[in-house]
């Protein structure tokens, strides 16, 4: 659907601050320098009325009250999508057939004479957008009106821009757009893309990893290879390294890093059988126990006779011929 409009040569407005900064009596208005950019997007040249001179939009102001008594009067408003289809049945039904009470005709009829008058508006429409420098935390978020909003990780702790509109914020790292969330007009929410999350989480659990690893690659010189004949031997490696860098700090890095050179030379390969050296290597050796006698002690003197030694004084035979 194309809607036509032609921009009016000049457009009246009252001193509003959007449009104008300032209007002294008397003398001629500070127009906002936004107001002007917008002005000249759509070619018209403003004209602010006269301070303290009612009569000078009179027509606007009949027009609004003809809006608030025959169309809102009494009637709720849920949202704009649910308002704007009841506006546009209003419009068809009731405001543009009705006679006009100056022009003597009905809207709908002045508007068809009209319409072959009217220019396209220009292709693209004006940036309304409002402007606001703004950084991300170090969780990876930005707070606008006490709300929270999620950016992709590569941006924590950055300086970005926010672009604001009524229905949306738009986030850019200088001019990449990196991220892009429906405004939320409740107060201290926390409003996140899933992509985003899973991103941080993602890189949450990488550095784990690699703290994990470089834990695990200090205890001593056989760590590396015993890492290295992990991955060929076990399918997660990444779970016994993490389970023995857990051990370290039970038993000790020295223990750790004797049993990992035990291991390899054993050609077992795993966070169990390191577990199992270094408990084996805790457990204490009993001493032993003092010889405690069962008897009495009259019992045990025995009085034996001497032996006889002259058996071994008898020689020996000469062999037979």
């Amino acid at each position: 659907m194309t809607f036509w409009a032609t921009p009016p040569k000049k457009v009246m407005i009252d001193n509003l601050k959007v449009g104008v900064l300032q209007h002294p009596a008397g003398l001629p208005a500070q127009f906002n320098p936004r107001y002007l950019d917008f002005a000249a997007h759509y070619g018209f040249v403003p004209v602010a009325c006269q301070v303290k001179r009612a009569n000078e939009k009179g027509r606007v102001e009949s027009a609004v009250g003809y809006v608030k008594k025959n169309f809102l009067n009494g009637l709720e408003l849920p949202s704009f999508s649910a308002i704007n289809p009841a506006a546009r049945q209003w419009l068809e039904t009731v405001a543009n057939v009705r006679i006009h009470g100056e022009t003597r005709s009905k809207p709908l009829e002045r508007f068809a004479q009209e319409k072959p008058l009217l220019r396209p508006l220009p292709v693209r429409p004006y940036d309304c957008a409002v402007l606001r420098p703004t950084s991300a935390n170090g969780c990876c978020r930005i707070i606008f009106d006490t709300n929270r909003y999620t950016v992709p990780y590569l941006y924590a702790s950055q300086k970005l821009t926010l672009k604001v509109y009524p229905d949306q914020l738009l986030l850019y790292h200088n001019e990449k757009l990196i991220a892009t969330h429906l405004r939320c007009y409740d107060r201290r929410q926390n409003i996140q893309n899933p992509d985003h999350i899973q991103e941080l989480l993602a890189q949450r659990q990488k550095a784990r990893q690699q703290t994990c690893l470089q834990a695990f690659l200090s205890l001593g010189a056989s760590a590396e290879l015993y890492g290295r004949k992990l991955r060929e031997k076990r399918l997660n490696a990444s779970h016994h390294i993490q389970k023995i860098v857990a051990l370290s700090q039970l038993y000790g890095p020295d223990h750790v890093a004797r049993a990992l050179e035990d291991a390899l030379a054993f050609e077992a390969f795993g966070c169990e059988y390191i577990a199992n050296l270094l408990q084996q290597r805790e457990r204490p050796t009993a001493a032993p126990s003092p010889l405690h006698l069962t008897r009495r002690q009259d019992l045990l003197d025995l009085e034996l006779p001497d032996a006889d030694l002259t058996l071994y004084d008898i020689k020996p035979r000469p062999p037979a011929p």
